[in-house]
């Protein structure tokens, strides 16, 4: 029985309802969401590259905010061509292997910019409480470590629930309700009682939003105690300056994350599910860059040299 049933999994496809619902929607959602991909990866990589190209930007801050922008550009793209595809395609089919690893991926990459940002803000926590150990504390190797560790938590995480998820037993056709193969929505297709893999799947989520934010509550308690203390205004405005980006995207993602696992019942979960999925994975992606681009000087100059210089021709 426990071979056919791994059989019967194995052979198994999805099926990703999307936004099928609404198909005088179709295409206008395709051009919404494509535009929304386009400005996300031009937006991420840009960073990026003007991180690397201007060496004012060669700090820790920076160094943290590309591989933000490295996270949320690979997040989206796992994510969002799959949605574009299935605005355009009647067969919105995806097979076992191709649900499991969109899953896998997702997952690595969204645990790891929770802790991206826990990271970011104890980077502003020294930069603002210690700043004439700045550069002392927060050496190259260190932040370096600091990197490693959401990576290396988010692939840990992401194995640990496909594993689980892996154990559950699917019929040869599944209805997944939503536009990508998101956690509770296979869980939901399972033919088998997923009580163990939910459990595993709540304790860690616990576990991830506790820790995250408790680094991120206590860095920014502690920020804010050491600038009311600062004797002069034009400290008090750079150093909240400094922080009102993070801040800002902090407030989207998490706030995001919280109400979307933390939502009342509701006569339509589903769409609000769907909605709250979309904004916290191709929405959020495209915002960050913007926020950190349009309230940062030296971002600002980078890009209007760029764009102001001359093309050779050969």
């Amino acid at each position: 029985m426990m071979l056919a049933e791994g059989n019967q999994s194995a052979e198994a496809t999805f099926i990703l309802l999307g936004f099928s619902e609404y198909p005088h929607l179709q295409g206008p959602l395709f051009l919404v969401f494509l535009t929304i991909y386009t400005v996300t990866v031009v937006g991420n990589l840009g960073m990026i590259m003007i991180i690397k190209i201007n060496p004012k930007l060669h700090t820790p801050m920076y160094f943290f905010l590309s591989h933000l922008s490295f996270v949320d550009f690979c997040f989206s793209t796992v994510v969002t061509p799959k949605l574009l595809e299935n605005l355009v395609v009647e067969d919105r089919t995806i097979s076992f292997i191709g649900c499991f690893m969109q899953f896998f991926l997702a997952c690595i990459f969204s645990v790891t910019e929770t802790f991206m940002l826990a990271v970011m803000a104890y980077d502003r926590f020294v930069a603002v409480c210690n700043p004439l150990l700045y550069t002392v504390i927060m050496s190259p190797k260190f932040c370096v470590s600091l990197v490693a560790g959401p990576y290396t938590w988010g692939i840990v995480f992401s194995l640990i629930l496909t594993y689980f998820l892996l154990e559950l037993s699917f019929c040869v056709s599944n209805i997944i309700n939503n536009f990508f193969c998101e956690y509770s929505a296979i869980v939901s297709a399972s033919c088998s009682e997923p009580y163990i893999s939910q459990m595993l799947c709540f304790v860690l989520a616990i576990f991830d939003e506790v820790s995250s934010l408790g680094i991120i509550l206590t860095s920014y308690i502690f920020i804010f105690v050491t600038v009311i203390r600062m004797p002069f205004a034009g400290g008090r405005q750079k150093a909240f300056s400094t922080c009102a980006s993070h801040l800002m995207v902090l407030t989207i993602f998490h706030g995001t994350v919280l109400f979307l696992y933390c939502l009342p019942n509701s006569k339509n979960p589903g769409l609000i599910v769907k909605v709250c999925s979309v904004f916290y994975s191709v929405v959020i992606p495209m915002l960050n860059p913007l926020i950190y681009s349009l309230r940062n000087k030296d971002v600002k100059e980078t890009i209007r040299k760029l764009m102001n210089q001359p093309i050779k021709v050969c």
